[in-house]
């Protein structure tokens, strides 16, 4: 297939991009800059220059494809107290890349896992986000990737664990890693007992291939390999590595110790993959995140956290 990306010169997209190279597809990567598109090329992929801004870039890019990886959001409005703005930025791009996708094509749109579910029951891939909650503010994307089934496109949503991790990630983990350094412990909110999801990047980066490939037309499907791993334990392994105590850090402290980090790490976020499992094949075969931390990359002096 011929194969649109967005978001292809980025941490999931440096990956997602070689996968599908590697399985015969013919990939198209969106890149904003020089040095964006330098890195598709590199990665395999031709380029088309533009930005999820460029509606009509995104239109005419989608009517050259049979199928659409749509990764790129704009985070850095949104951590910048624009998530509305980001959201809504989002939603449009989509509708543009589904007007251009000719009919029979498949799109497969990345979402968050986190704020599904409720009650700390494992969110399935049937469950809504739970009302409130940082999953509800992002859910218009994925309501409109759905419905772009009607119009007869084999849509698809991913939603990414809030950790997708292996060498190079400079995301949360790589984040609470900094911040551990930053304080002199390694710090989890009140009893630690919140639990995120975990998937490795290739992990991922297989999943939307197949996503694009196999999944039924309206499909959710989860990006999650680690079910439920504590944040205490994810603390605790940092500590070790850094030599450092782990520690709670009192709930009216969170804010202050970890920064725009306070609004994820307290969430408890169990979910299973076995329907996304059986629907599409799919099973990991990368390291776990503890596993992935025991190999020492996140520690590395080079290595850091950042966002965007």
């Amino acid at each position: 297939m011929r194969v649109l990306v967005t978001g292809a010169s980025g941490w999931i997209g440096s990956a997602v991009v070689p996968e599908l190279v590697g399985a015969g597809h013919v990939v198209t990567g969106l890149a904003r800059s020089d040095a964006s598109a330098a890195a598709v090329e590199a990665l395999g992929a031709t380029v088309v220059r533009g930005s999820v801004e460029d509606l009509d870039v995104l239109h005419e890019a989608a009517a050259a494809a049979d199928a659409v990886v749509h990764l790129a959001f704009r985070h850095d409005i949104a951590f910048a107290g624009r998530f509305a703005e980001a959201v809504a930025s989002d939603v449009a791009a989509i509708g543009a890349l589904g007007s251009g996708l000719p009919s029979g094509g498949a799109i497969a749109v990345a979402a968050g896992m986190l704020g599904h579910g409720q009650n700390g029951v494992p969110a399935t891939e049937r469950d809504s986000a739970a009302p409130g909650g940082v999953g509800e503010a992002r859910r218009p994307p994925s309501d409109a990737a759905l419905a772009l089934a009607e119009r007869g496109l084999r849509s698809s949503v991913v939603r990414l664990s809030p950790t997708v991790h292996g060498e190079g990630d400079a995301g949360f983990v790589a984040t609470l890693i900094d911040i551990a350094r930053k304080h002199g412990f390694s710090g989890y909110p009140g009893d630690g007992a919140s639990r995120w999801t975990a998937v490795h990047v290739r992990d991922a980066a297989r999943l939307f291939r197949l996503a694009i490939e196999v999944a039924p037309a309206g499909s959710v499907l989860h990006a999650v390999a680690d079910e439920a791993i504590s944040v205490r334990d994810i603390a605790e392994a940092v500590g070790r590595h850094l030599e450092l105590p782990a520690r709670p850090v009192p709930t009216e402290q969170a804010d202050e110790h970890f920064g725009f980090l306070a609004m994820f790490v307290g969430i408890d976020g169990p979910a299973s993959s076995a329907l996304t499992r059986e629907l599409t094949g799919w099973a990991p075969r990368e390291p776990g995140l503890l596993e992935d931390l025991g190999q020492g990359h996140y520690f590395a002096p080079a290595a850091g956290g950042k966002w965007g």
